[in-house]
């Protein structure tokens, strides 16, 4: 690259915003991100939700439902900069859509309705993006909605997030139109004063940097137009998360976050740079991309979409280098360089192809097989072994057993499953070998309705479900000891082989420990493999009540064998033979999965819901009390006790409350329960 064009490219890179839109469903982002594409002259007139003509929700089932179901990426012009923006979709249970926005921007712009207040969704965005380092900016969206009170709203943000938060501008004229507070020092706000709200931005701002303290305390202010170094340096450190006030609906408030995000927001060389690691494992290293056109090529895959007519597209921000059309580029550890086709910059859905790709931008690859979500792409062999550090994923829980509906198309549903969940990291799929189940999980029962959907309308395949057994588990409580003889005379070559062995219990989540203690050759080594197989079959088969057994140790101690007569199979029988019966005689226990629960709900609900939780065996951890109306209820409860959980919640609070489970440990069923399932167990059995 010559020193003209690199400076253009450094020039254009400084030129580049990027943000995503987070928070809960109810604030308004969609809205927010059509009246910034019209404010900024990317779009001629705003889009509607009800009539399914907004740029960022184009999927179909998005405009029937008229709710984002996942991320969509923008991007539009203001002052000669270049913003990319990402709307998310603010569910909870689309935990999977919204969280990997946060690897490919500077910036996490969590939006707040006036009118609700300070909803789950809001904390538990700001909490992702300050553990990934972003810079945070709070959107005030909807100040112009009947009955507002937006001077408490603000004091809630500052004793929910921090004193940190501060207005950058405040409502005015009725919350008809906002005033800036960083660069203006006087006007007339709805509450508080200009004055003082740019007086506490300044302070906070020169904190960062002793040379700015020491003017102010001498000077008593210091022109804002100079701050902008220890401005981003103080977004970086989190020492100033801006509060910004708007309406999407009138446009109060859209000009003045468009001047906020070019003007005092990061490019790409003022951000925290993302946490990549070199290595693997616990030998991993943490390394940083440098925002430089010039350097060789990192860049991170964020999303992945699978269509049937275009075929699989990769969606990545480019965090160093600059990636061209027939840049060979290497994906992860792969070997084989691929050559990039097209880049394509999203408007929704609609695709326009660019030249290049510098730091900042966020582009996408279509047609390239090996993409995938997480994806490290590079241009340099010895590049490989580097991934971002991974984000910290809901658990998916929720479990659907899944079959199609056709005999014969299972090879089909498989590959549908498998292009789906490349779509989604919070979706994950098993083959339960013991119950013959392909079972989907995902975070909620909304998560696997619209898996579901997606199946019916995207890929036209058809299937039925049913809940899935409860992954209970078996171990013992006891020690006890066993042996059987495998003895069969069948005319010819016989089958011999006896074992001896015990068990012994070991700690939740030991797993299997098989240890081989025979002496004297009665077991000869070469068929120990075989006893230990007929060990696991024992344990995988279940004892009690058909159930993996599980934190077990298991010592084969003696045994006898025929010189003619002994073959693997008489020992993995008599192995599989004795484990059972010592496992009988060992206090079998079955244990149960519990699962952290956490509900957001109306506060007026609280009652109710806690006591539900406790006739279905929960035990509450605690309330923390939402500002506005919502409260989120903590606890734990036995995965089988909430089966279709949210058809109880949703008589419970009108149709306002969602949940979220996180797999906890394993603990004993009761004994009537225990009993129960292993009497059915007997009778299938027999």
């Amino acid at each position: 690259m010559s020193s003209a064009s690199s400076a253009a490219a450094l020039a254009a890179m400084h030129a580049i915003r990027t943000l995503a839109l987070v928070g809960p469903a109810t604030a308004g982002k969609t809205s927010l991100a059509e009246a910034l594409l019209v404010q900024a002259g990317a779009i001629g007139a705003p889009g509607s939700l009800e009539r399914g003509t907004t740029v960022s929700d184009h999927d179909p089932i998005e405009k029937r439902l008229q709710h984002s179901l996942a991320s969509s990426v923008m991007h539009l012009q203001h002052l000669d900069t270049r913003i990319h923006l990402i709307d998310t979709p603010g569910a909870a249970e689309l935990a999977g859509q919204a969280l990997p926005a946060l690897e490919a921007v500077e910036t996490a712009a969590v939006v707040i309705n006036a009118a609700a207040g300070i909803e789950a969704g809001a904390i538990r965005m700001m909490e992702h993006a300050a553990r990934r380092h972003l810079d945070r900016l709070i959107i005030v969206n909807k100040i112009d909605a009947p009955g507002v009170d937006l001077q408490a709203l603000l004091a809630q943000i500052q004793a929910t997030f921090g004193k940190e938060c501060l207005p950058l501008n405040l409502p005015s004229a009725g919350a008809l139109r906002v005033v800036d507070c960083f660069y203006n020092k006087t006007g007339s706000a709805d509450f508080s004063s200009v004055e003082a709200a740019h007086r506490a931005l300044v302070e906070q701002v020169v904190e960062v940097d002793g040379d700015f303290v020491e003017r102010y305390l001498n000077d008593g202010d210091v022109d804002a137009s100079e701050l902008h170094a220890p401005l981003e340096e103080a977004l970086r450190q989190g020492h100033l998360i801006p509060v910004c006030f708007v309406s999407a609906r009138s446009g109060a408030g859209v000009k003045e976050l468009l001047d906020v995000i070019v003007r005092l927001l990061p490019d790409p060389t003022e951000g925290n740079p993302p946490d990549f690691l070199k290595g693997e494992g616990a030998e991993a290293q943490p390394m940083h991309a440098t925002p430089d056109p010039a350097a060789h090529v990192l860049a991170h895959v964020f999303k992945i979409t699978n269509d049937p007519f275009v075929g699989k597209m990769g969606l990545l921000r480019v965090h160093q280098g600059t990636i061209t059309r027939d840049s060979q580029l290497y994906v992860g550890d792969g070997r084989k360089p691929f050559k990039v086709g097209h880049l394509f910059r999203l408007q929704g859905k609609e695709h326009q192809d660019v030249d290049r790709a510098l730091p900042g931008d966020i582009v996408a690859i279509a047609k390239v097989d090996a993409l995938h979500y997480d994806a490290v792409l590079h241009d340099a062999a010895e590049d490989d072994h580097i991934h971002l550090a991974p984000l910290a994923f809901p658990l998916p829980v929720h479990g659907l057993a899944i079959e199609p509906k056709r005999h014969g198309d299972e090879q089909r549903l498989w590959e549908i499953l498998q292009k789906l969940i490349d779509e989604d990291p919070c979706l994950r799929i098993e083959q339960h070998a013991g119950t013959h189940e392909t079972v989907v999980y995902g975070l909620g029962e909304l998560h696997l309705k619209l898996l579901l959907e997606r199946m019916k309308e995207v890929y036209r395949f058809e299937v039925d479900t049913h809940p899935p057994k409860v992954a209970y588990r078996e171990t013992i409580g006891g020690r006890a000891e066993a042996q059987y003889r495998h003895k069969k005379q069948t005319g010819g070559a016989g089958q011999f082989g006896e074992v001896h062995l015990r068990v012994a219990p070991l700690g939740r989540g030991e797993g299997l420990r098989f240890i081989d203690a025979v002496k004297g050759g009665t077991i000869p080594t070469n068929f120990m493999p075989a006893v230990e197989k007929g060990v696991r079959e024992a344990l995988d088969g279940g004892v009690l009540a058909g159930y993996p057994v599980v934190d077990i140790e298991v010592t084969v101690y003696d045994g006898k064998h025929h010189s003619v007569d002994s073959k693997e199979i008489a020992f993995v029988t008599a192995a599989r033979k004795a484990t059972i019966a010592a496992i009988l005689e060992a206090q079998p226990v079955l244990l149960e999965p519990i699962v952290n629960v956490e509900i957001s709900a109306p506060g007026h609900a609280t009652g109710d819901i806690t006591g539900d939780l406790s006739s279905r065996r929960g035990q509450v951890a605690g309330t923390d009390g939402g500002v506005g109306q919502m409260m989120v209820v903590r606890a734990q409860a036995p995965l089988a006790e909430l089966t279709g959980y949210q058809t109880r919640l949703n008589a419970l609070t009108a149709g306002q409350g969602h949940y979220t489970l996180a797999f906890s440990h394993y603990e004993p069923v009761p004994p009537a329960q225990q009993a129960k399932l292993a009497a059915s167990f007997k009778r299938a059995e027999d």
